[in-house]
């Protein structure tokens, strides 16, 4: 097998989504999406490759002018470095740009959003985070939103079954 086969395969493998936080989709109104650059360890990125990522209780937490993702875990391989002591859930610097960073920290604390993680996927080499702002929604909006999806997938139902 040629170096340009392998290298396909390789670049098609990492293409995509790495993990996705579809509470998130769930429990907010998602709003306003960025993506952000996350600055990570040698091991977390060996970690990742092999999808040992968890983005379900994780936040981003605003400090000092700077974004950080909090609560992903990451869980370490058993044989990814012997110097490092790795830490599964330590904070994760996001590399946002001056003006996106005053567009959240604003609409945090001036309007109630939150800024929550949704999604990791690779652009390229690099490892992206999708944080979006959102407002949490309450009990019985998210009893319509799960109505909303049921008539959708009733109607799609519907429509198939009359065009056979």
């Amino acid at each position: 097998m040629s170096s340009k086969a392998n290298g396909r395969k390789k670049s098609q493998a990492n293409a995509g989504t790495i993990a996705q936080n579809k509470r998130a989709r769930h429990d907010y109104l998602l709003e306003q999406k960025f993506e952000a650059g996350i600055a990570l360890q040698g091991w977390e990125v060996k970690a990742i490759r092999d999808g040992r990522v968890q983005l379900t209780e994780s936040f981003v937490n605003l400090h000092q002018g700077e974004a950080y993702l909090a609560s992903a875990n990451i869980t370490p391989l058993l044989a990814a470095s012997s110097h490092v002591v790795p830490e599964p859930q330590r904070l994760r610097k996001l590399l946002l740009h001056a003006r996106e960073l005053a567009q959240i920290f604003v609409a945090t604390q001036q309007r109630g959003y939150t800024c929550i993680p949704t999604a990791m996927y690779w652009k390229g080499n690099h490892i992206k985070v999708e944080v979006a702002l959102g407002k949490g929604k309450k009990q019985h909006d998210k009893r319509a939103s799960t109505k909303d999806k049921d008539w959708q997938r009733d109607k799609e139902r519907l429509m198939k079954a009359t065009h056979r």
